[in-house]
């Protein structure tokens, strides 16, 4: 079964166009890396939104995998740290309604 993560992401005043680059090339990569697909992305300039779906599918929960991906090596190694660029981030699990 596949799992579905939505995640609303603040970003801070000013630091949109660092964070898309940070986020296309080290998070993105990573998560694929780690068995994670990107279903979409969509960013609201004018109000300083990103907004993504992540989905996973694996023998483990998406909750499990999650924390494997921020415990890694890896994601640790991201320096700078792509979040510093998020006033606020909220996550919410999702079910897809169109198949």
């Amino acid at each position: 079964m596949t799992e579905y993560q939505l995640r609303d992401y603040k970003l801070k005043e000013g630091e949109i166009d660092s964070f898309i680059e940070e986020w296309r090339t080290k998070v993105v990569p990573l998560r694929n890396k780690l068995g994670f697909r990107i279903v979409n992305s969509w960013l609201s300039r004018e109000n300083n939104r990103f907004v993504w779906v992540v989905a996973w599918e694996g023998t483990t929960s998406f909750k499990e995998a999650e924390e494997k991906y921020f415990a890694s090596p890896e994601r640790a190694a991201l320096k700078p740290d792509p979040a510093r660029h998020i006033e606020k981030a909220d996550t919410i699990m999702v079910d897809s309604l169109v198949h």
